[in-house]
């Protein structure tokens, strides 16, 4: 059988091992693959391993002997799947893997922007400390999260552990989700969630209805003194209100690991907006988490080689 992985270097830059997907056959890895040398690399490869690259009709139509697509992530819009079906080309996707790290990251930023330490760090770095008449100082007004309410946008996986970590903080959990469910200790509708929340998480999947859920009406329902947490998709925000209602205070911050295109554009106005906090889609990155994926990639691997197949999203 002939593999190919288009964009390893995503999932693997090199701290993690190829050997198990070898085990399968014949094994070319590409770093990452422009979207003109899609085809030429598929060739005729049985199997192909990848994260953000899209796969076609015309892709399709001319790789006669593709029979299978693992995605190494847990969103598959890259890939037709209507098309995928017609040429009997089974697709899998890794499911609920990152819950861990994309929960810590949640938190990473919630603890900074409540209190501060990248700031005063700085601050100390600079003589600010060693200049002080005093034994302490603050920059900024700091937050308690004790007592806080936490507004969830969306309860799958990562949606929970979100909720378990923020009762550990003392902090009060409301719901919002289109999807009932008899666990969610206090469900509410989303304007009621934009009301009380002092920390809003983003956690939906990206639909038509939930696409720019964030925007120019939606936006001065949120407290002035509230932030919002963005680590599902970057379209479920509008980037250029978001930026605007950062920019004249209209909510106290914004922390993201997505945008709407990535790599991010320089003319993305989120870049240069007040009290916004950007990484580079990195909440998934640790290498327990990549190696999670992994393992789970080659197991849905291993179950399509074996007739059943596990995972499948065609």
């Amino acid at each position: 059988m002939k593999i190919t992985i288009l964009d390893g270097n995503a999932l693997n830059p090199g701290d993690l091992s190829w050997a198990p997907v070898e085990k399968f056959g014949d094994l070319t890895v590409y770093p990452r693959t422009a979207q003109e040398d899609v085809v030429s690399r598929i060739g005729d490869s049985d199997v192909i391993l990848l994260n953000k690259i899209n796969i076609t009709e015309e892709v399709l139509s001319k790789c006669p002997n593709l029979k299978y697509i693992g995605v190494q992530a847990t969103g598959y819009n890259v890939i037709d799947l209507e098309a995928c079906r017609k040429h009997n080309v089974t697709v899998t996707n890794v499911p609920s893997y990152s819950t861990a790290g994309v929960a810590q990251m949640v938190f990473a930023y919630i603890t900074e922007f409540a209190s501060r330490p990248a700031l005063h760090n700085e601050s100390v770095k600079k003589g600010d400390w060693v200049k002080c008449p005093d034994f302490c100082y603050w920059k900024t007004p700091l937050i308690e999260l004790e007592g806080k309410t936490l507004g969830i946008y969306g309860y799958g996986s990562i949606g929970r552990r979100v909720a378990q970590i923020a009762k550990a903080f003392g902090m009060k959990v409301i719901v919002c989700t289109r999807t009932p469910k008899t666990d969610i200790e206090n469900p509410v509708d989303f304007s009621t969630l934009l009301n009380e929340s002092d920390f809003i998480t983003l956690h939906a999947p990206l639909t038509d209805k939930t696409r720019e859920v964030i925007n120019k009406t939606t936006l001065p329902l949120m407290k002035k003194s509230a932030y919002l947490i963005n680590t599902a998709r970057g379209l479920l925000v509008n980037e250029k209100d978001l930026a605007e209602a950062l920019n004249n205070g209209t909510i106290a911050g914004y922390a993201a690991d997505v945008v709407s295109e990535e790599p991010m554009k320089d003319d993305n106005p989120l870049l240069t907006a007040k009290n916004s906090i950007i990484t580079p889609h990195i909440a998934w990155a640790a290498v327990e988490t990549r190696q999670r994926l992994l393992d789970i990639v080659v197991e849905n691997l291993k179950c399509w080689t074996d007739g059943k197949p596990q995972n499948v999203v065609s």
